[in-house]
């Protein structure tokens, strides 16, 4: 075969890489920018050899590939930030949302109550949940002080974003990328 590829051929091997790219998210810029040019060169010496299309045939499933790259770089399933981000903003909408459900619920009742209410009126939180709040009411208008979500509530969401989205494997990849970076390599 030819040693120059027309560029139809350079098109079709930037369409692997960059699929190849795309399936690579999860890894660390550096990682990623590797994989793409070793890639692009092996292609392109197997296009000169066997021509593009068997090189690109022999090159096999590329999300095949690049998963084996995610587990060889973090020794199993990568990190998934849409994952944590999946979890971790619908927790605080609920959560906020239960809390201004409570706020209502409880002015709501005192007011169906009297509808002229004044005066102080406490309401007991949710155990690990949310704190006391004391309602003060003047003429059925209604100010709270207290009611706010407990840190064990933040703890919990934060936990649980951090073990869908498999955050603790981007520590390792970080690691090696600062022993890199500290090498001057």
């Amino acid at each position: 075969m030819s040693g120059t590829l027309i560029w139809t051929d350079r098109l079709r091997i930037e369409r692997a890489v960059w699929t190849l790219n795309s399936y690579l998210q999860t890894l660390p810029w550096r990682s990623q920018v590797a994989k793409r040019r070793e890639l692009r060169v092996n292609l392109r010496a197997a296009s000169a050899d066997v021509g593009t299309k068997e090189a690109l045939r022999r090159l096999g499933n590329v999300r095949t590939m690049a998963a084996d790259y995610i587990i060889a770089e973090y020794g199993g399933p990568g990190p998934s930030w849409w994952a944590t981000i999946c979890v971790f903003l619908p927790a605080f909408v609920l959560m906020f949302w239960l809390s201004n459900a409570r706020i209502d619920a409880f002015k709501g009742g005192v007011i169906a109550a009297n509808p002229h209410a004044t005066g102080l009126f406490h309401w007991h939180g949710v155990a690990y949940v949310f704190t006391d709040a004391t309602f003060t009411f003047v003429n059925g208008k209604a100010t709270e002080v207290g009611g706010t979500l407990l840190p064990l509530v933040y703890v919990c969401i934060f936990g649980l974003a951090i073990l869908v989205g498999r955050l603790w494997r981007v520590l390792p990849a970080w690691r090696r990328q600062f022993a890199i970076d500290s090498d001057g390599k």
